[in-house]
């Protein structure tokens, strides 16, 4: 499968050879002048090209638009919106494909750093990302929908897009975020039915959709939308299940009640899905939907909240203090709330990696696992935090546990991926890595620990795709905040990656602006430097005043990250190391450190 397929005229191969040389030079695979497989037509291997590349470039020229087959293969990239159309020579262009924007390159020469060459390489890379992200999600499903031997296979299959927040109110998101991925639980529960992952659906959120086209993407039978308006202790949303070959309603309904009855609202939602596509659902099935975590609304509440901070920040200091408070509220309304339990030691465990506190969230994790000793997520915050302590064999136990309870848990991946990178396994930790960005569309720090883990592993291609999406998804979030700090140095880190020393320094220079005390991102910093730009002398002055306050955890980290391995040999690092292992050996713990 390639990630782009080039639709020319023969008779323009000596102008397409630029183009396909730039865009093999961004790391995509390219489809444009195959070698005919011996007893294929020509036309068919064409065809299975067509319909499996993630993208399709269309180079028109004179010559290409009285081509039939340039025209068809058009045509038939714009219907399953892959269409990516550049021009040369003002040629004009088919009636059918005119509204689509084009770009002209009679001026780029060649050069893939003009900006009409970047003009299309954005586009691309935008194709490629979606079709990428649908795979994966497809590829996530497949994997949780396999039936037992003795089961019938899945019978329909729903993406559930995210439910539109209609209080108008910004901060009710974390409201109507939480319905949809409880809606999409409870479906997941049901044999019959093959739900597309959080990932997949978020995709969509805040965008214009196109039902048809999201069943094409998403490879589903049916596609679940609504809308969530919460005010004065009330809450109306409505749903509606739509077939997504027909586009027409086979379920719609609209819900007002009472706030408290949102338990009862949800399970009647999920029971309407099965009633209307003619399933039957089984006894432990319907267990499954109604077993929740508390029975307390208010509980439920503050842990959807406490999630939407995790689900959307990259989990600095304040956005790690708001979920502790918020899980910490929700045990004191129901102590025995398991998953709010396994939420708030993922907020402690992290002010401990960032050296804030004494609480490493051990006893959160331990409580969590006392009440539900099934819960994936407990098993996996408690492998990070003896990893944290540097007890390793413990900690591979707990997250091969995490995995074997749940597969499909972004947290036992994500965990799983710093064991093994910490290990120097790297293959297994991008196996594990790539499986994690592919369940949490918001995670950036996932995709920069892949950048480092490709590179430590010789794959020179999946890390510049990794910081081709760690790049993508950081400007995601400055788009919103651009004082986010750690995220600038997350995308100073994917810049320099991708060669882009001089934007990658303006990140650093910002981002010390606005936080000049923050380790975590001096850290960040340092690998960019020393790794990517190769700039030894500005990544030991980022480093020293780290290394000066460094915790034993974080040490233990920096001396094994293949980023900083040039450094090794430096006498000046070599000197703060060594203080720092004094300094550290001088001073009593405040918590447990192996």
């Amino acid at each position: 499968m390639a990630d782009v397929f080039i639709s020319y005229a023969r008779a323009d191969k000596a102008r397409v050879a630029p183009l396909v040389a730039a865009i093999e030079a961004k790391g995509w695979s390219v489809w444009w002048d195959p070698a005919i497989s011996p007893g294929k037509e020509f036309d068919d291997e064409i065809d299975v090209e067509l319909q499996a590349a993630k993208s399709v470039l269309v180079v028109w020229t004179p010559t290409s638009v009285v081509s039939r087959w340039v025209r068809g293969e058009a045509r038939d990239a714009a219907e399953r919106g892959l269409l990516v159309p550049v021009r040369f020579d003002q040629a004009r262009l088919p009636i059918d494909v005119r509204a689509i924007h084009t770009t002209d390159l009679d001026d780029w020469k060649g050069d893939p750093a003009s900006v009409p060459a970047q003009e299309f390489m954005r586009a691309l890379d935008a194709m490629i990302a979606r079709a990428t992200t649908a795979q994966a999600a497809k590829a996530v499903d497949a994997a949780t929908s396999v039936a037992a031997p003795e089961k019938p296979g899945p019978k329909f299959s729903i993406c559930v897009l995210p439910f539109l927040n209609m209080s108008g109110d910004p901060e009710q998101e974390y409201f109507s975020d939480g319905i949809t991925e409880d809606i999409l639980t409870d479906l997941s529960k049901i044999s019959a039915l093959s739900i597309i992952s959080r990932n997949g659906s978020f995709l969509y959120k805040g965008k214009q959709v196109d039902i048809p086209q999201v069943a094409r993407d998403l490879n589903v039978t049916h596609v679940l939308e609504g809308s969530v308006r919460k005010a004065g202790g009330r809450v109306r949303i409505t749903a509606q299940l739509i077939d997504g070959a027909a586009n027409n309603h086979v379920w719609a309904e609209r819900y007002d009640r009472d706030a408290s009855d949102i338990f009862e609202l949800q399970d009647e939602i999920s029971h309407a899905i099965v009633k209307a596509l003619k399933l039957r659902l089984l006894p432990e099935e319907k267990k499954a939907i109604e077993r929740r975590g508390t029975e307390s609304v208010e509980a439920h509440d503050l842990y959807l909240m406490a999630r939407q901070i995790y689900v959307t920040n990259q989990l600095g200091e304040s956005a790690s203090k708001a979920i502790v408070r918020a899980c910490m509220r929700a045990t004191e309304i129901d102590p025995n709330y398991a998953q709010a339990w396994a939420l708030m030691a993922t907020g402690y465990r992290n002010l401990r990696e960032l050296d804030v506190g004494v609480d490493d969230g051990m006893a959160a994790a331990e409580r969590a696992l006392a009440l539900d000793p099934d819960l994936a997520e407990a098993h996996a915050v408690k492998a990070y935090i003896l990893q944290m302590k540097g007890s390793m064999d413990e900690a591979v136990a707990e997250v091969e546990t995490a995995l074997k309870l749940d597969p499909e848990s972004y947290e036992a991946n994500r965990t799983a991926g710093r064991l093994n990178y910490q290990l120097n396994r790297f293959v297994d930790a991008i196996r594990f890595f790539e499986k994690a960005l592919s369940l949490m569309d918001s995670d950036v720090n996932t995709a920069i620990l892949l950048i480092s883990t490709s590179r430590a592993a010789g794959d020179k291609v999946g890390m510049r795709r990794a910081a081709e999406l760690a790049s993508r998804r950081a400007d995601a979030v400055l788009a919103l905040d651009r004082n986010n700090a750690n995220v600038m140095a997350y995308s100073a880190l994917a810049l320099g990656a991708l060669g882009e020393a001089e934007r990658a320094k303006a990140r650093m220079n910002r981002a010390l602006l606005i936080d000049p005390d923050n380790l975590d991102m001096r850290y960040n910093f340092a690998c960019a430097l020393n790794g990517y730009m190769d700039d030894k002398c500005a990544a030991l002055e980022m480093l020293e005043p780290l290394l000066a306050r460094i915790s034993a955890y974080l040490l233990r980290y920096l001396t094994a990250d293949p980023d900083l391995e040039s450094l090794r040999d430096d006498p000046h690092y070599q000197a703060m190391v060594a203080a720092a292992e004094a300094r550290l050996a001088a001073t009593k713990p405040t918590a447990p450190v192996a």
